[in-house]
């Protein structure tokens, strides 16, 4: 530890830590109050939109999720402010056609963006080309993302080969992204101090604390050379969010890596989201102890709770046991896709499925048709061919990138909802929330 070289944290309160905790429901009036305090940190930049924020404000909110950023790029004046795009899923939950995409690169960067975290559900690199290509245009960074997940595809050479895989398409960082809380201390240290010496670009690590490893993990990777650790404010943080802002800065106070950061301040910041918080109390689903299911089943606590909620209305909770023990075996089938939105999901439901019939692959979901043809991209190891055959039959599974399928979208939603359009981001969230825009938009000229 003889080097000296200053970590530094990138906030993740306003973005992933309330997605997390408080399923997403935090509002605009309650960020701004605690800005200029957060700006006065000094951190790297503050994650502040994407994920399913942009669905969630106007779904539960009743909020524009563009009028959002520009409230808050007023506010933080000097931050480098962050969100986290899905590649060709851009904020959704689909693959949506390239001119959706560009069209909500530009708007974004023009609403006060900096920087995109870009990743893909199944790691496949050609859904992030266009994403990448579109940001770096329009003179934003673009940080290209590997999707961390444990299987015997996803060894030490996957992550470097796709390291450079992005370095090559002119990233300007690289995150590597633990969304289950599955990273431990060893291959953190592994693949960073990997890419640190291959790629010569800057390395950020986000990981959930699910499992209870994040903070050890953290400490490995700033061994290992990592230039920047995603953080939340304490009051929330741990448990399905991030490691605690103060915790890591005081564990690297006086040491070669020190962050240099203000514990008063950054402690006045968290005793201001504890009392925000309490205001969402309804959706705080954060259970102290650590999920160390997660270790065993690859399972995100999200998931959990839904298979639960899920057996619960069919009377099947006693069947949770042999549900979780199916995920990996349909994981495999499918070519041990990360369990990250939409797959997920996809492995989730099928799983479910394969046991409440009572035979498995008998009756599959539209969204697992679709994967086993191709259109969510391509898994990271070949899938089970015959468990293929029995879900699709002779259907033709697709080679392509899954958007040079899509014809452009937007000339028809400009012509569908031309009535609703006041402004370009409008013409993005109807592409984008055909189903949740339009009620949101037509109640905001009501109110006009």
């Amino acid at each position: 530890m003889s080097e000296t070289r200053k970590v530094v944290i990138m906030d993740t309160t306003m973005r992933d830590g309330h997605q997390s905790l408080l399923a997403t429901r935090m509002r605009t009036e309650h960020m701004l109050p605690i800005a200029e305090k957060v700006e006065q940190v000094g951190f790297h930049a503050i994650e502040i939109w994407g994920g399913a924020t942009f669905d969630s404000c106007m779904r539960f909110l009743n909020e524009d999720p563009w009028e959002r950023l520009r409230t808050v790029r007023k506010a933080f004046k000097n931050s480098k402010l962050q969100m986290l795009l899905r590649g060709q899923n851009v904020v959704g939950y689909k693959h949506y056609a390239d001119d959706v995409l560009e069209l909500f690169v530009k708007r974004t960067v023009a609403n006060g963006l900096d920087i995109f975290r870009i990743f893909d559900a199944l790691n496949d690199i050609r859904n992030m080309e266009k994403a990448i290509e579109y940001v770096k245009r329009e003179g934003a960074h673009a940080q290209g993302t590997v999707v961390y997940t444990i299987s015997p595809v996803h060894d030490y050479d996957f992550y470097m080969r796709m390291g450079a895989e992005l370095k090559e398409l002119g990233v300007d960082s690289i995150c590597l992204k633990d969304m289950a809380g599955i990273l431990a201390p060893q291959p953190a240290y592994d693949i960073i101090k990997g890419w640190k010496e291959k790629l010569d670009i800057p390395v950020q690590l986000h990981c959930h604390y699910t499992s209870g490893m994040a903070s050890m993990t953290y400490l490995k990777a700033v061994e290992a050379g990592v230039d920047v650790l995603d953080c939340a404010a304490s009051s929330m943080a741990m448990q399905s969010s991030q490691p605690a802002t103060e915790s890591i800065v005081a564990a690297l106070q006086d040491t070669p890596y020190d962050t240099g950061l203000d514990l008063n301040l950054l402690s006045e910041i968290s005793q201001y989201f504890k009392e925000v918080r309490k205001e969402y109390a309804d959706f705080d689903n954060a259970s102290c102890s650590p999920d160390t299911n997660v270790l065993t089943y690859q399972i995100p606590g999200g998931m959990i709770s839904n298979f639960i909620s899920q057996l619960k209305e069919m009377n099947a909770l006693d069947k949770l046991p042999e549900v979780l023990a199916e995920v990996p075996r349909v994981r495999e089938d499918f070519g041990y896709p990360p369990l990250v939105t939409p797959s997920s999901q996809i492995v989730g439901a099928q799983a479910a499925l394969n046991v409440l019939m009572g035979e498995r692959y008998k009756v599959a979901t539209n969204e697992v048709i679709n994967y086993m043809r191709g259109f969510y991209g391509r898994p990271p190891a070949p899938v089970n061919e015959e468990v293929r055959n029995k879900i699709i039959g002779n259907q033709e599974p697709i080679e392509c990138r899954p958007a040079d399928l899509i014809e452009p979208e937007l000339p028809k939603v400009r012509e569908e909802f031309a009535d609703l359009i006041e402004s370009e981001d409008d013409v993005v969230s109807l592409a984008l929330f055909p189903q949740v825009a339009p009620n949101f938009l037509k109640e905001r000229k009501a109110n006009q």
